[in-house]
């Protein structure tokens, strides 16, 4: 048995062993719904030098890092990393559409000051900046959700921050497209994430347990076409799933 396959039957016996009792519960979560997008990263790349993630996965490497890699399959797992001479947070992204649904996955942070966005979007919209509709950001000790479609990315509200122009009303607005949950996240363990995502509300869930909601308009747009992992620093992702549930 070669190194890479005793990696993989470790990989399952762990999950096995410590993951199943919160993947089990957000499998439970998954019925009604259409599974439209999965992935492992259980597989090997053919150099080290360059990123080759494969599967439908693109980063912003060669426009904001020089081309440099900032991600790397290791361990069965997709480890994402910002390269020193970056100017912007690492995006992995995939296609995805749908309107209502739910994304899972499985991530580590492995410094008090790593981060997790997934950014949804539709490069589409022209009233936002780069097709922004609302991030989950899962932080070390919160959990932030933000409407960004009405928010911040809205360009009307966009370039009047820019030129920090932003009257006292605007300000107010934005204020109340952002939400924070107060929850710790283990630094160094493995946790189970789910986003549900139906009409204008955002559920979201950690290790199977529900840590709240926010409600905010443009969490309903149509059509979310494209998945944006946003990692300001370190992160380490797993099993991640995607799902479109009928109206």
């Amino acid at each position: 048995m070669n190194s890479t396959n005793r990696r993989s039957n470790k990989k399952r016996m762990l999950q096995a062993m410590v993951v199943c009792p919160f993947m089990l519960t957000l499998n439970l979560y998954a019925g009604g719904q259409t599974l439209i997008f999965s992935d492992d990263f259980n597989r090997n790349e053919s150099q080290e030098a360059k990123e080759e993630i494969g599967n439908g996965w693109n980063t912003n490497s060669k426009s904001r890092a020089g081309g440099n890699k900032q991600v790397d399959l290791r361990d069965g797992a997709m480890h994402i990393y910002r390269h020193e001479v970056a100017d912007h947070a690492v995006s992995v992204t995939h296609p995805a559409e749908f309107k209502n649904g739910s994304i899972e996955l499985r991530f580590k942070l492995e410094d008090e000051k790593d981060s997790l966005g997934l950014d949804l979007a539709d490069q589409q919209l022209k009233t936002v900046h780069a097709g922004h509709l609302f991030i989950v950001r899962i932080g070390t000790r919160y959990i932030d959700i933000i409407d960004h479609k009405t928010g911040g990315m809205n360009l009307e509200y966009h370039e009047a921050k820019k030129a920090r122009q932003l009257t006292p009303d605007q300000k107010k607005v934005l204020a109340q497209k952002t939400k924070r949950l107060q929850h710790a996240q283990k630094v160094g363990a493995w946790h189970g994430l789910k986003i549900d995502m139906a009409g204008d509300t955002i559920t979201v869930f950690i290790d199977g347990e529900n840590v709240g909601a926010f409600s905010s308009e443009g969490f309903a747009h149509p059509t979310k076409r494209m998945l944006r992992l946003s990692v300001p620093k370190n992160a380490v992702v797993d099993d991640l799933k995607i799902f479109s549930r009928a109206e």
